[in-house]
C-alpha cells in the first residue's frame, strides 16, 4: 500500500461541481484469511459536464478497474487515487475490483481476535477519509449516495450494516476443518463454509458513513416505534452486556424519544443498532443506523455512575448525530462542529429531560469544560467554526477533532441558548432539518436558519463566538458602598456572555447558604449596586451557562478554600474547582494550595463527577507535574490520606461509586506495596468490593512501577484473565517494569513492531513513563521525538495521535525535554497530527515548568 494525498476543499468543490454520484453496490469476501479481504464495487454517478475526475482507493492490489466496460489501468493508481479521464457528460459506471489488507489500528476495515474465545471480528471505522481502505469512493461529505452491501463472510458469522441486513446465501463448504465446524463444534462437512449477506439500501449518506460490522456478534434485539433496534457485543462479553442490555436499551428508546419531541423531522433510517467493537479509537461513530462504540462500554468491573453516565451521554449523543451530521451533514470539513458541537450539547441535555441522570452538566464542568478550555489556550487553538482557508484539506481538518469542537463548541450553545430561548433555538434547528435534509449545510446555512425566528442578531453573535479563538476571562470587581456594595465584572476577551452571578453567604456552623442570583451581560458599562452585606463567595458563571473562566475576588477566593465542599449546588462547586484549576495552570494558585484544598473538601464532597475530576486532576497534574520532584511523595501521601478517608467513609456500602474511586486513587497513589499486594493477595479489599479484573490489573500495574512484581506475576495473572483487556493489562505492565531490560523491549515494541495493535500500542506507552523511574528512562527523552516523528509517518493517524498523547516523555519537567521536543517539531518529516500533539505536548510543559518557578 502506497500513501495517500490529501483531499484538499479545492479539488472537492471541483468535484462536487462535476459530479452526482448515485449509488455504491459494495461486495465484500471476508473469507480469504487473516491479512487481506476481497472488494468488489460498482458506482453509479452522473458527470454534469465533460470533464476529468479521480476516485479514491488504497489496495493491497488493485485488481480490476474499468469504466462505462472499458478496462482502465491498474498501474494508473497514484497516491491512493485512480484517473477517470474523459468524462462524458451523462450517467457513467465504474465498476473496482480489489484486494485490500486488514486494519490493526482501528483504520479502515479493523480485525480483531478475541484472546478469549479465538473469535474473530471485523469492522469499519471510514472516518474521515478511510473508506478507500475499504473500497473505492468519491471520498468527500458533500458526495452522498446510496449504499448497498453484500458481504461473504463464516458461516457462523452476522453482518451488519447501515441498512437491515438479511442472510440470502450460502456458500457450500468443501470439507476442510474450518468451513465444516460451521462455528457449533459439529464437523458435518455438508455445513456451508460461509454465509452470504446482503443489506437493505441506504437513503443518500456520505461516504465516511457507510458502516458493516461482522462476527459472532452476541445480539439483543427488540423493537421501538416500529423499528427494530439490537446491541450487540463480542460472545466473551455476552454476560456483561446482559447485565446492562435493559439500562442501554432503556437509555436509548428514552432518547429516541426526546428527540421525536423535539425535532420535527422523523429519525431518517430502517433501524438502529449498536455495536460495542473492539480496539475502537473514539468513544463511539455516528454510522446511520449502525452506531459503533468502544467495547470498554461493556462493563467487564464495577463501575461508578458517574462512568454509568457518560456511557449514557455517549449513547445520546450518538442518537442526536442521526440528524446532525447523518440527516444534515457539513459540506466541508470547516464545519465538522455542526456535527461534533450539536451533538455535544444534545447528549447531556437530552440525558437531564429524559433519563434519571439528572445532573449531567456537572459531569460536563468537570470531565469535557476543562479539555476545551486547555486545549483554546495552546498554541494549536482554532475558532469553532474556522475559516475554509484554515481547513484547506482532509489532513488538517483530522486535527479539529478535540475540546474545541466537542466541548467549547457545545459550551457555545448552551451559552446561545440561554441568550436566544430554547424556543428559538429549537424553531430554527428544526427550519434547518427541513431545509437541508439528505442533502449538506454550512454555518452560514445553519445561522440563517435560526434567524428566521428571531429578531436577535444571530449572525453577530456567530462571528464573536464562533469565528474567535481563546478563553475570555471574567473577573468581579466588589467595592463596598453605603447600604450595601456595587459590582463590575472585567472581562479579557472579546466575546458576550449572559450569565448568573450567585451570591453567598457563610452561616454560623460553616455553611455555605445561597442568598440571591444576578443576571448580568457582560460587557456592560453599568455598575451593579446591590443591597445588604458583601457576600462572603460571588460566582460569577453560576450555572455555568457560558464559556469562560471565571476569577473569584479574594473573599470569595478564601471562602472557597475554606468551604468548597458547603456549597450546596453540585454545579456551582464544579464551576469553583474549575476556577482553582485554571489559577493553577495560570500561575495564580500554588499547586501546594489546590491540593490542600482537595485534602479538606474531597472527603466531604457527595457529587462523583466533581470527587473524579479533582482527584484526577491532583493525581495525574498536580503530583506528576506542577510539584517538584522532590514534594512529588508528599503530595502522594495525601491523596492517599483522601482516599482513606474516602474509604471510612463509606464503610457502611451506602455510596460503593465512592468507595471504588477512593480504592483506585490509593492504588494509583501508593508509595509503599504492602497494603495494594496484601489486597491482590486476599482477592478483596477490607470491607469491600471484592477485586475485579479491573482492579486486579490496577493493582499489578502500580505494583510493577514499584518493582513490587516480576514478569512472572505478570504471566501469571494473564493466564487468569486471557482476554483482549488482559492482553492490554499484561503489556501496561510489562512495560512499568523498572529494569533496563523491560524498557528495551517495551521500547523496541513502541517504535520498531509495526504488528502492536492501536490498543496494545497505548496500553505499553502508559506502562513505560513513569515518574518513579525518571533516572532509569532518562535517555529515552531525547529519543522518544526523533523515533515519533519516523513512526507516525510509517503507522499514519491513529498511531500518531496514541504516540502524541501516551508516547511522549510527560513527566520530564525540563528544559532538556523542551528543547528535544522543539527540535522534533522543525522536522520537515513530522506528520500534521503529530506536529499539532507535540506542539500541545510542549505548551503543557511550558505550563508545568513555570508553575514549578
Amino acid at each position: 500500500m502506497g500513501p495517500m494525498s490529501a483531499l484538499t476543499r479545492n479539488e472537492a468543490q471541483i468535484r462536487a461541481r462535476l459530479l452526482d454520484v448515485r449509488h455504491y453496490e459494495v461486495a465484500l469476501d471476508l473469507t480469504t484469511g487473516d491479512e487481506t479481504f476481497e472488494s468488489r464495487t460498482v458506482i453509479r454517478f452522473t458527470a454534469r459536464t465533460a470533464g476529468d475526475t479521480f476516485v479514491e482507493l488504497k489496495p493491497d492490489e488493485l485488481r480490476s478497474a474499468a469504466l462505462d466496460g472499458h478496462p482502465l489501468d491498474p498501474a494508473a493508481l497514484t497516491d491512493g487515487r485512480l484517473p477517470l479521464t474523459g468524462l462524458t457528460e451523462g450517467p457513467h459506471e465504474l465498476r473496482i475490483a480489489a484486494r485490500m489488507r486488514y486494519s490493526r489500528t482501528g483504520e479502515g476495515l479493523h480485525r480483531f481476535t478475541d484472546p478469549a474465545d479465538g473469535e474473530t471480528y471485523v469492522y469499519t471505522q471510514m472516518f474521515l477519509d478511510d473508506v478507500q481502505r475499504v473500497f473505492p469512493a468519491f471520498d468527500q461529505p458533500d458526495l452522498k449516495a446510496v449504499f448497498e452491501f453484500t458481504v461473504t463472510a463464516p458461516a457462523h458469522w452476522t453482518v451488519l450494516a447501515n441498512g437491515i441486513t438479511t442472510r440470502i446465501g450460502e456458500r457450500p463448504g468443501d470439507g476442510d476443518e474450518r468451513a465444516g465446524d460451521g462455528g457449533d463444534g459439529s464437523g458435518d462437512d455438508s455445513a456451508p463454509e460461509a454465509g452470504i449477506w446482503a443489506s437493505a439500501p441506504t437513503p443518500v449518506i456520505s461516504t465516511y458513513l457507510a458502516a458493516v460490522a461482522a462476527g459472532p456478534w452476541h445480539s439483543i434485539r427488540t423493537e421501538h416505534a416500529g423499528l427494530p433496534f439490537g446491541i450487540h457485543c463480542r460472545r466473551s462479553l455476552a454476560p456483561h452486556l446482559d447485565a446492562d442490555a435493559q439500562e442501554i436499551l432503556d437509555l436509548t428508546t428514552a432518547c429516541y424519544d426526546r428527540f421525536h419531541d423535539k425535532f420535527t423531522e422523523p429519525y431518517p433510517f430502517d433501524s438502529y443498532d449498536q455495536a460495542f467493537v473492539p480496539e475502537f479509537n473514539a468513544g463511539a461513530m455516528e454510522n446511520p443506523g449502525l452506531v459503533t462504540f468502544r467495547d470498554d462500554y461493556v462493563f467487564r468491573s464495577a463501575v461508578t455512575d458517574a462512568e454509568r453516565q457518560r456511557r449514557a451521554v455517549t449513547i445520546a449523543h450518538e442518537m442526536a448525530h442521526m440528524w446532525f451530521g447523518d440527516l444534515v451533514t457539513l459540506s466541508w470539513w470547516d464545519d465538522i462542529w455542526l456535527n461534533e458541537s450539536f451533538a455535544e450539547f444534545m447528549g447531556y441535555q437530552t440525558l437531564i429531560e429524559a433519563t434519571r441522570f439528572t445532573e449531567t452538566w456537572t459531569g460536563f464542568a468537570m470531565e469535557r469544560k476543562p479539555w476545551g478550555y486547555d486545549a483554546d489556550q495552546r498554541p494549536s487553538t482554532h475558532a469553532v467554526a474556522p475559516d475554509a482557508a484554515a481547513v484547506p484539506d482532509t489532513a488538517s481538518a483530522l486535527l479539529n477533532f478535540d475540546g474545541i469542537s466537542y466541548a467549547k463548541g457545545a459550551s457555545a450553545l448552551r451559552q446561545l441558548v440561554a441568550w436566544l430561548g430554547e424556543k428559538d433555538f429549537l424553531a430554527g434547528i428544526n427550519t434547518h432539518f427541513a431545509r437541508h435534509k439528505f442533502a449538506n449545510a454550512s454555518l452560514a446555512d445553519f445561522v440563517d436558519s435560526l434567524a428566521a425566528h428571531t429578531d436577535r442578531d444571530v449572525h453577530t453573535w456567530a462571528e464573536t463566538w464562533l469565528r474567535t479563538t481563546g478563553v475570555d476571562t471574567l473577573t468581579p470587581r466588589l467595592q463596598e458602598s453605603h447600604g450595601g456594595w456595587t459590582l463590575t465584572v472585567d472581562r479579557t476577551g472579546s466575546r458576550p456572555h449572559h450569565i448568573a452571578a450567585g451570591l453567598y453567604d457563610r452561616a454560623p456552623d460553616g455553611a455555605i447558604e445561597p442568598r440571591e442570583v444576578l443576571a448580568l451581560d457582560v460587557p456592560s458599562d453599568e455598575v451593579l449596586s446591590v443591597s445588604g452585606p458583601r457576600p462572603a463567595l460571588l460566582v460569577l458563571n453560576d450555572g455555568d451557562l457560558t464559556y469562560a473562566k471565571v476569577r473569584l475576588d479574594e473573599t470569595s477566593l478564601e471562602t472557597a478554600l475554606r468551604g468548597i465542599s458547603r456549597i450546596p449546588d453540585p454545579l456551582t462547586r464544579g464551576v469553583v474547582w474549575n476556577s482553582l484549576r485554571d489559577m493553577v495552570r495560570d500561575g495564580e494558585l500554588a499547586a501546594a494550595d489546590y491540593l490542600a484544598t482537595a485534602e479538606a473538601h474531597v472527603p466531604d464532597e457527595t457529587d462523583l463527577a466533581i470527587v473524579q475530576g479533582v482527584l484526577g486532576f491532583t493525581r495525574t497534574q498536580i503530583a506528576d507535574r506542577y510539584l517538584t520532584p522532590d514534594r512529588r511523595g508528599d503530595a502522594l501521601t495525601t491523596l492517599t490520606t483522601i482516599a482513606r478517608d474516602l474509604l471510612r467513609r463509606t464503610e457502611d456500602g451506602t455510596d460503593p461509586g465512592l468507595r471504588l474511586l477512593a480504592v483506585r486513587t490509593l492504588v494509583d497513589s501508593a508509595t509503599q506495596p504492602d497494603t495494594i499486594a496484601g489486597w491482590l493477595a486476599e482477592g478483596t479489599v477490607p470491607g469491600g468490593p471484592e477485586l475485579d479484573p479491573e482492579l486486579r490489573w490496577r493493582i499489578l500495574a502500580r505494583l510493577s512501577v514499584l518493582g513490587a512484581a516480576d514478569a512472572a506475576d505478570i504471566d501469571e495473572a494473564l493466564a487468569a484473565d486471557p482476554s483482549g483487556t488482559g492482553r492490554e493489562g499484561a503489556a501496561r505492565c510489562r512495560a512499568a517494569l523498572p529494569t533496563a531490560e523491560a524498557k528495551a523491549a517495551a521500547w523496541e515494541r513502541l517504535f520498531h513492531d509495526d504488528s502492536l495493535s492501536n490498543y496494545l500500542f497505548t496500553a505499553t506507552a502508559q506502562g513505560f513513563w513513569q515518574p518513579e523511574q525518571a533516572d532509569l528512562v532518562r535517555d529515552y527523552v531525547p529519543r522518544a521525538y526523533t523515533e515519533a516523528v519516523t513512526l507516525a509517518a510509517r503507522r499514519g493517524p491513529a498511531i500518531a495521535e496514541a504516540a502524541g498523547r501516551w508516547a511522549l516523555p510527560g513527566h520530564e519537567i525540563t528544559e532538556a525535554n523542551l528543547e528535544a521536543g522543539h527540535t522534533a517539531l522543525t522536522s520537515p518529516d513530522i506528520t500534521p497530527l503529530l506536529h499539532r500533539k507535540l506542539a500541545d505536548h510542549l505548551d503543557d510543559l511550558t505550563r508545568a515548568l513555570r508553575a514549578r518557578r
